[in-house]
């Protein structure tokens, strides 16, 4: 009877394919988690920047309540404002910090829409979540007393 010393190549390369293929797994696996990730990062900037007006807002509420902080077409389907008023007193300093500091971390699509009644305020920040693997527009939708 004939003694078996070591392992076959065969079983050697057999090994290294079970091991490649689960690392490739791992890979696919992390690669998701960061995309999923970058998605909840943004999704709480979101809400941050939301609160950050709302803030604003109750700093000049009068302004706020009255319409002063306004800003684009509320509805179905909105219509957010992209670009930052040219004006320069409080409210729209207040509305271009805002829109900058959107696009600062949301990217260059990210808009804002502002609709103030007398008892409350709801601001949207609407941004494109497509590099996470979600869908292209995302809505964060904040209503608030003031």
């Amino acid at each position: 009877m004939k003694r078996q010393r070591g392992l076959g190549l065969i079983e050697v390369l057999i090994a290294v394919l079970v091991l490649a293929i689960g690392l490739l797994g791992v890979a696919a696996l992390q690669a998701n988690a960061l995309k999923a990730n970058q998605s909840a990062l943004q999704r709480s900037q979101a809400t941050m920047l939301a609160y950050l007006m709302l803030d604003a807002m109750r700093a000049n509420r009068d302004a706020a309540t009255a319409g002063g902080y306004n800003l684009g077409t509320p509805g179905s389907p909105d219509t957010p404002e992209c670009n930052p008023p040219s004006e320069n007193d409080l409210i729209t300093r207040d509305q271009a910090y805002w829109l900058g500091k959107l696009k600062e971390n949301l990217g260059n699509s990210a808009c804002g829409l502002i609709a103030c009644t007398a008892t409350s305020c709801t601001v949207k920040v609407f941004w494109d979540d497509s590099r996470a693997g979600g869908s292209t527009t995302q809505i964060i939708e904040v209503t608030s007393q003031l």
